[in-house]
């Protein structure tokens, strides 16, 4: 298991575990981070990660990437 700012690009994984406050776990969630769910890491700009999640392209900040564990 390892934090998703470190999946190699372009690789889909899968979602195992996700860390942080009720309030951080509600908000990936509502962005379609959900335990069991497929993620693929599209780009990383200075420590930022692009991924595809549900059909959709987001970008999340490090911090909230180092949350995901893939």
């Amino acid at each position: 298991m390892m934090p998703l700012s470190l999946a190699p690009t372009g690789e889909e994984k899968v979602i195992k575990r996700i860390g942080g406050s009720p309030q951080v776990k509600r908000h990936l969630e509502n962005l379609g981070f959900v335990v069991g769910g497929s993620v693929t890491v599209v780009n990383e700009l200075s420590g930022n990660v692009i991924v595809n999640v549900k059909e959709a392209r987001v970008a999340i900040s490090k911090e909230m990437a180092l949350k995901i564990m893939v």
